[in-house]
């Protein structure tokens, strides 16, 4: 064979070995990931033939699959699609899934190693294959206050049972219509989907735990809980909080909200600073702690820059860096690079309601077989202990006195004592501020938290949130729960 021949050859060669190796990576290493992808339809046409599991919550199923007569056998269907649309998520053969859809398709399609059993006996039998049933923790009511709360703003509340951690509620608007996502009629749903995006509306943007913002105000909880944790403070110490605060280092000047005086003398006790939520109070008492305090005391709280999965995947939060005594002071009032998913501001609200301990939230109740049998519980897991029950009930008592006496008077409940703590938070932009409110009650005996967060709200969070806050508690407490 001469030369240009065998360059050919060996040419040929590699380009098969390589060929084949591509091949081999393709159906072995990243089958899973593959199948698995929103995006393969193949996959999700197959799985058209069976019928998918129900999404349920309390009882009745909010997401179902019924049979028609066209080439795809079943129809994903959703009741109150737009409710409950930023946990269902959609199950669409032109755009794959999301939400608990994606989140628990095995279960829903009945592949999970948990249905074994089921899937072994229907083959023998020779009954038609189905998926497993996904029961949710969620509160129709509270879902359905935390929803109408947020009409006509872009949001999101979370609401958890702060003994558990799990979700009561989970809002996030502006929200879509799934069914319209799910039909079986592709020029339709691409039409909806373009619909969507001339409205500014993203599907898949879930503000609840995809989305986070600064904190605002709400983190001076955490900054409280420092001080109460060091042992040199408690709710009646007297701290310095001047009307106007220059940061060490700086020339630049911090305010508080309105450039209002929060004392006339200048100093005021702790739970007075928390109550009208000072900011030149709480910048210097940052800084008197020290980065390591507050940083420790928010990491213990969650924000410690890693997410996790409820099993929807919940982005992380941070702090971010502190440079110096400066930064410190800003970040002390959850300004700079502080910033948080509204799951996150819930689970500091919920630790605070669960004297210091923080739960890991979750959405999933119960996994059940297609004939209802339940073959999984989920069984509540402590995620940390913050703070100690002393130091819990003290931010309790400041928290009381902030809806009692301060910011958070619009979250009040007649006979419920609701504890809470507002947040405004300022955008870097012309943009209008960010609101928050974060919560409990009742107070002496918590059965829900909430946070609520509206983008760009302007005024204050105790004007906006907190009676969206007031809303879904009650809900709860009357008897949805």
């Amino acid at each position: 064979m001469n030369a240009p021949l065998r360059k050919v050859a060996i040419s040929v060669l590699v380009l098969f070995t390589l060929l084949i190796v591509n091949v081999n990576v393709i159906q072995v290493i990243r089958a899973d990931d593959l199948r698995d992808n929103p995006r393969n339809t193949r996959v999700l046409t197959e799985e058209y033939d069976q019928q998918r599991g129900a999404i349920v919550v309390a009882g009745n199923e909010i997401a179902s699959s019924v049979e028609t007569d066209n080439s795809l056998t079943y129809l994903r269907t959703y009741a109150d699609g737009p409710l409950y649309a930023p946990v269902t998520g959609y199950y669409s053969v032109l755009f794959g899934n999301t939400g608990i859809e994606r989140a628990e398709n095995d279960v829903l399609r009945g592949t999970d190693d948990r249905l074994f059993g089921r899937r072994l006996a229907d083959i023998f039998t020779g009954r038609d294959l189905s998926g497993g049933n996904v029961e949710l923790t969620l509160d129709p009511a509270a879902q359905q206050a935390a929803m109408e709360g947020l009409a006509g703003v872009t949001g999101a509340v979370v609401a958890l049972d702060p003994s558990t951690g799990a979700v009561l509620a989970l809002a996030s608007t502006p929200t879509f219509d799934p069914n319209q996502l799910s039909s079986h009629d592709p020029d339709a749903m691409r039409a909806y989907a373009e619909q969507l995006d001339e409205q500014g509306i993203e599907p898949t943007v879930n503000q609840a735990i995809t989305e986070r913002y600064p904190a605002g105000s709400i983190f001076k909880v955490i900054v409280s809980a420092a001080a109460l944790a060091s042992g040199d403070y408690t709710p009646e110490t007297v701290i310095p909080a001047p009307q106007d605060y220059t940061l060490p280092g700086t020339n630049t000047g911090l305010e508080n909200f309105g450039g209002a005086a929060c004392s006339p003398s200048g100093e005021q006790p702790l739970i007075d600073a928390l109550t009208i939520s000072c900011n030149t109070a709480f910048a210097q008492l940052g800084i008197d702690l020290g980065e390591d305090a507050v940083r420790s005391m928010a990491e213990a709280f969650g924000i410690n820059g890693e997410g996790f999965e409820i099993p929807l995947q919940v982005e992380d939060s941070t702090i971010g860096d502190i440079e110096d005594d400066a930064a410190l002071g800003q970040t002390s009032i959850g300004q700079r690079d502080v910033a948080l998913t509204p799951m996150q501001a819930a689970m500091i609200a919920a630790t605070v309601a669960n004297d210091g301990t923080l739960m890991k939230p979750f959405l999933v109740d119960s996994i059940q077989a297609p004939d209802l049998t339940v073959i999984d519980q989920t069984d509540p897991e402590e995620m940390a202990e913050p703070i100690s029950d002393d130091v819990a009930a003290q931010l309790t008592e400041m928290m009381t006195s902030v809806v009692e006496n301060g910011s958070g008077r619009r979250a009040r409940i007649s006979g419920v004592t609701v504890a809470g703590k507002t947040g405004t938070a300022e955008t870097g932009t012309d943009a209008d501020d960010h609101n928050w409110f974060i919560g409990f009650a009742p107070a002496e005996d918590p059965q829900i938290a909430v946070a609520v967060f509206v983008k760009n709200g302007g005024g204050t969070g105790g004007d906006t949130s907190a009676p969206i806050a007031r809303s879904v508690i009650e809900a709860h407490l009357g008897g949805g729960g």
